[in-house]
């Protein structure tokens, strides 16, 4: 098929319906219970998730784009889960620094809700502030600093924030792999990496964790009313950390070695969510 190139509907809300529709005719899905974004690293995580009940290029939905970072997949893929449920894998997002606005950021999470989502796992591939913690690690996230300047939220929308990221859900995960921290993740604007000062400053303000993904879509699905567990992958000790430069080379080749162990991360977490 080719790219999606229909009209796009200026209301996100309505566009995410659009998109919906469009899955549920390609994929014979009518519903989901939960949906997973993979990060940078994670693209390997889907190969122990059994076979697809059916695989779509995200650039032929509504809204969405093919993605522009080296690491991710394109695709929109439905899985059956040992529980009896339904599983969607976005094996790529949009990023904030795309250009494409907050809207194209989150409206996977906007999509999933709108095929009947309740529980959503975000990923990412990010920097680590603890030296203790080597790359190659899975962190889950337990809150979350959002220095973006900006939010998917529009006029007087207050929502809590509070147990953004689900406590039982961290428990959970705690329950399937006892050996699991759990981190704070700031999300910077990027595209660039973060100066050593920039990495202090998370620090003291308490955060674990840096990259330039998660926390807007985090914001989406609170104000959809989804449970959320985020689990972030240390590819790098973040700048200043360490004398050594940084390089998406290493984030790649941080997920690659970590693939076995996300694999059955996701497989075993999918079967019990």
């Amino acid at each position: 098929m080719l790219p999606y190139s229909g009209h796009v509907n200026p209301d996100p809300y309505a566009l995410a319906t659009e998109a919906a529709e469009h899955v549920r005719t390609a994929l014979g899905i009518e519903s989901a219970d939960l949906a997973l974004v993979l990060g940078s690293g994670w693209k390997e995580a889907t190969d122990r998730l059994g076979d697809p009940i059916g695989r779509i290029d995200l650039a032929e939905l509504p809204g969405f784009h093919a993605p522009v970072v080296a690491g991710h997949g394109g695709e929109l893929i439905a899985f059956g889960t040992a529980a009896g449920k339904t599983a969607l894998v976005f094996t790529g997002r949009t990023h904030l620094y795309e250009g494409r606005g907050v809207d194209a950021v989150v409206h996977g999470v906007r999509t999933a809700a709108a095929l009947g989502v309740q529980t959503l796992v975000l990923t990412n591939g990010c920097g680590g502030l603890d030296p203790a913690i080597a790359p190659g690690t899975p962190v889950i996230i337990r809150d979350h600093l959002n220095l973006t300047g900006e939010t998917p939220l529009r006029g007087a929308t207050f929502i809590d924030m509070s147990t953004t990221w689900t406590p039982r859900l961290v428990e959970v995960a705690q329950s399937v792999d006892p050996t699991l921290t759990t981190g704070v993740y700031v999300q910077f604007r990027g595209p660039q990496y973060e100066t050593p000062a920039e990495v202090r400053m998370a620090g003291v303000i308490g955060g674990t964790l840096v990259g330039m993904s998660t926390t807007l879509e985090a914001i989406a699905a609170r104000e959809a009313g989804l449970d959320l567990l985020g689990l972030s992958l240390v590819t790098n000790a973040a700048a200043g950390v360490t004398d050594a430069p940084l390089d998406h080379h290493e984030v790649i080749e941080a997920g690659r070695a970590a693939g076995p162990r996300l694999a059955g991360l996701v497989a075993d977490l999918v079967a019990v969510l």
